[in-house]
């Protein structure tokens, strides 16, 4: 069982990845950003950028900075298959998914201008904003100080991959395919290392009990 956690700048191809993992692996998704919308409609709030924040900031900062990812880690866990959350964007909910092990932090960025024309033509209900707006919004989420806060800069910088996403969609795909398979191959050989580790300590507690 795989736990994929995905972060990255705003309109940089988190969605594009999620859609791969989950049509073309099997993967299971979960969504920060879902969690928290759950929250704000609960509040009686409209979902929004602002909101988003404001809300997901404020259960962080009542709860644990990682209460969020570990909520979803947890419903994810409960499954038994392989999982992608996304929209990891505070250093405390990487910390909290890389300590319970087999979990992959993917990063995806993008250029600016080409980032803001893609959130304009998806005509999402957080999107509608001008360009000035996408990157005051942007500059906000980028840096923090306080755990319990988003910091999407040190996210992408914790990733264990970051894919550039200044081509097409199935460029994209590939970049991922070629990341699974070497995330594949490392967990085939820690499994076998673990298998030899296992003999080699049969094999002594043996020819422990074979001394006179």
């Amino acid at each position: 069982m795989n736990i994929i956690g995905i972060t990255g700048t705003l309109g940089a191809g988190k969605g594009t990845i999620v859609d791969y993992l989950v049509k073309e692996k099997g993967y299971v998704h979960y969504s920060v950003r879902s969690f928290i919308a759950e929250e704000i409609k609960k509040r009686g709030l409209e979902v929004n950028r602002d909101t988003l924040t404001e809300v997901g900031n404020d259960l962080r900062a009542n709860h644990s900075p990682s209460y969020i990812a570990t909520q979803l880690y947890e419903r994810a866990f409960a499954t038994g298959k392989n999982a992608v959350i996304e929209s990891i964007r505070a250093i405390g909910e990487v910390n909290a998914l890389r300590s319970k092990g087999n979990f992959y932090l993917f990063a995806v960025d993008a250029d600016r201008k080409t980032r803001y024309q893609r959130i304009t033509e998806r005509k999402s209900e957080t999107d509608f904003v001008s360009f000035e707006t996408f990157v005051a919004n942007e500059e906000r989420e980028m840096n923090s100080d306080d755990p319990n806060k988003q910091n999407i800069a040190a996210c992408i910088k914790e990733a264990n991959y970051v894919f550039m996403n200044d081509g097409s969609i199935e460029d994209l795909h590939k970049k991922v395919e070629e990341v699974l398979q070497k995330i594949y191959i490392s967990n085939i050989k820690t499994i076998e290392s673990a298998e030899i580790d296992y003999a080699k300590h049969l094999v002594t507690a043996r020819r422990a009990t074979m001394t006179p």
